[in-house]
């Protein structure tokens, strides 16, 4: 199937719902763009749980903890 799409001045193109739909493109997913010689494609990034497999959901945790940790450094940052 082909598609037209508009590019925005700021370089958003919006996806068809019928692609979004078929793919299960989601609000928030990121998606990678692949520079080639005589185009450029789209293909979905693999979540952590699908990259990590059976580890996804350890793998989920530890991005927590560690995002826990970050605002708690953060907080105790001094501005001058």
């Amino acid at each position: 199937m082909r598609y037209r799409v508009k590019v925005h001045k700021k370089g958003i193109v919006v996806i068809p719902a019928e692609v979004r739909r078929k793919y299960g493109i989601v609000e928030g997913m990121f998606l990678e763009l692949i520079e080639e010689e005589d185009g450029i494609k789209l293909i979905k990034s693999p979540s952590l749980e699908e990259a990590f497999g059976i580890d996804g959901e350890k793998a989920l945790e530890v991005i927590k903890l560690i995002e826990e940790e970050r605002k708690r450094e953060k907080s105790l940052e001094v501005c001058y």
